[in-house]
């Protein structure tokens, strides 16, 4: 498990590119049958890439729970939300089956088990993008197909934007103990993910970007309002984002991604909004 420890608004002035893409920055989140997992000290949110080929991968694979957790097992204090971004797959959570097929979100509560992943087709393997928070209280596990989420759709192709924000695990749809994730789509000739920039004073979030076309890549903004920076991102990368930071970005293409929010309460509206002309 890569270990990110928390960098505060002061230091990140000071960063270098590569400084800033090794602090925030996820790459190679699946790997053939393997567990990838970022462990973040910004709120202590962890990231997980699994792709399931030739096996029945267990979430515990190549996570040393007891070093990292101080748990008996992954999910004992913590919930989960996950999406399918690849073939059909199945998940299997203390022996139920759930069928996951593209863009399809499974939401996981405190005290889960046991979490198998498999593939329905070596050729084309299921890859489950995971984001796990703490949790204190359980819920109720939930399979969310797309046609389910809450919808909201923003913006106008006039300032390329356009686009829709599928709300899954959110208080909405279901109850949960602080994890929000869902899904935005950007229609083709729209590449800004949000504009106006905002903060999350409340709560830090995690970008999952994906479906951004070969030979493409995502601008991600971050920093200060008023003191930003860009991360340059390419398919199917994530990126920490923390609660001081503004959480904004533009690609050369349309694009989805996926966005994942923990903190002090789930209150989709509740961010602190920057006038673009107060940019720096």
């Amino acid at each position: 498990m890569d270990i990110r420890y928390s960098c505060n608004q002061r230091d990140f002035k000071r960063y270098t590119t590569e400084e800033t893409r090794g602090e925030f920055l996820i790459e190679n989140l699946f790997v053939e049958d393997q567990v990838q997992a970022v462990y973040s000290h910004v709120d202590r949110m962890v990231t997980l890439g699994v792709m399931p080929v030739r096996e029945k991968v267990s979430i515990d694979k190549g996570i040393d729970i007891w070093k990292n957790f101080g748990t008996e097992y992954f999910l004992e204090r913590r919930e989960c939300g996950m999406f399918n971004v690849g073939g059909e797959g199945r998940v299997i959570v203390d022996g139920v089956v759930y069928t996951m097929e593209y863009k399809d979100c499974l939401y996981i509560t405190k005290g889960a088990r046991e979490v198998l992943f498999e593939s329905e087709n070596a050729a084309q393997p299921a890859k489950f993008y995971i984001v796990s928070a703490p949790a204190h209280c359980s819920y109720e596990n939930k399979l969310i197909k797309i046609a389910d989420a809450a919808k909201k759709p923003l913006g106008a192709l006039e300032t390329s934007n356009k686009r829709v924000i599928n709300q899954f695990i959110h208080p909405s749809v279901l109850k949960t103990c602080q994890l929000s994730m869902g899904m935005t789509v950007l229609e083709p000739g729209s590449v800004w993910n949000t504009m106006p920039a905002h903060t999350h004073e409340r709560r830090m979030e995690v970008y999952f970007y994906f479906e951004v076309p070969e030979n493409n890549v995502v601008f991600h903004m971050m920093g200060e309002g008023r003191e930003t920076r860009h991360i340059v991102m390419q398919n199917e990368q994530a990126v920490i984002s923390p609660s001081w930071s503004i959480h904004a970005g533009a690609g050369t293409s349309n694009y989805t991604f996926i966005w994942a929010m923990g903190g002090e309460n789930q209150t989709f509206d509740d961010m602190d909004t920057i006038p673009t002309t107060e940019l720096r």
